[in-house]
């Protein structure tokens, strides 16, 4: 359910979908997917959808019809080309040194 969310809400905002990997659940459903949503600020739209899904629903196999609930975890991540160019400024840059000392404390027992 999720995963179709995810990719029909791509269609309609005219995202490239392709699936890198896919695999079937056990019994039902989908145990994992992995795949790219291409597209001008894909990432940024995304990133929020980060984490991990709760779906409470009835099951259509159980036939008691009681409640199920199933996780779904979502990992997001930006692709990065190699073209990338990162200037950083020296005068931009601090560092700090730190030592570590006896402590006064470290007498007392």
């Amino acid at each position: 359910m999720l995963y179709r969310m995810y990719t029909r809400w791509a269609t309609a905002n005219g995202y490239e979908i392709k699936e890198l990997d896919y695999l079937d659940g056990e019994e039902a459903g989908i145990k994992s997917v992995t795949a790219v949503i291409s597209g001008s600020y894909a990432y940024g739209y995304l990133k929020g959808e980060m984490g991990v899904h709760r779906l409470v629903r009835i099951s259509p196999f159980d036939s008691g019809g009681r409640r199920h609930t199933s996780f779904a975890s979502l990992e997001v991540l930006p692709e990065i080309t190699e073209d990338v160019q990162i200037n950083i400024n020296a005068d931009d840059l601090r560092i700090d040194t730190y030592r570590a000392s006896r402590s006064r404390w470290s007498t007392y027992k």
